[in-house]
């Protein structure tokens, strides 16, 4: 162990913080590096302030972003072009136009995308476009797939 003032830190010379910056917050995500300055006690009895000052560095989670998912529906032979118009018009807030051209994709190419969302949002819709579906009796599928 170094003696004092070699290389160590006199943490009795720091100003008591609690709840604060010094202690890390989370998981360690990244790497980077924040400097959190301790400044001298001013209670601190003699010395230079260069003494009683530290230098404490605490890391800065990262997050992640969240995976994206694409929201489809699937073509049938039996699900009236209105009804996928009014669904993607409803559910993905789409203009009707923008709806029209969806569905046209979709009766086209047997499949096509509505949006782009999170894991969460993109379950909700798929979940809210099939109980709709089924409620007007309609074959309509919806589905997900990650991005």
């Amino acid at each position: 162990m170094p003696p004092d003032g070699v290389g160590s830190i006199q943490m009795s010379h720091l100003p008591t913080m609690r709840g604060s910056a010094f202690l890390s917050a989370g998981p360690r995500l990244g790497s980077e590096r924040v400097p959190v300055v301790a400044a001298s006690d001013p209670r601190a009895p003699g010395g230079d302030d260069r003494s009683n000052t530290a230098i404490i560095t605490r890391t800065k989670p990262r997050t992640k972003r969240p995976s994206l998912y694409r929201v489809l529906l699937l073509n049938d032979d039996y699900t009236p072009m209105e009804f996928v118009v009014h669904v993607v018009e409803r559910f993905f807030n789409k203009s009707q136009e923008d709806a029209y051209q969806i569905m046209m994709h979709v009766h086209q190419n047997g499949v096509g995308e509505c949006g782009v969302f999170t894991y969460e949002v993109a379950e909700t819709k798929v979940t809210q476009v099939m109980d709709f579906a089924r409620k007007h009796q309609h074959p309509l599928q919806c589905v997900m797939e990650k991005k």
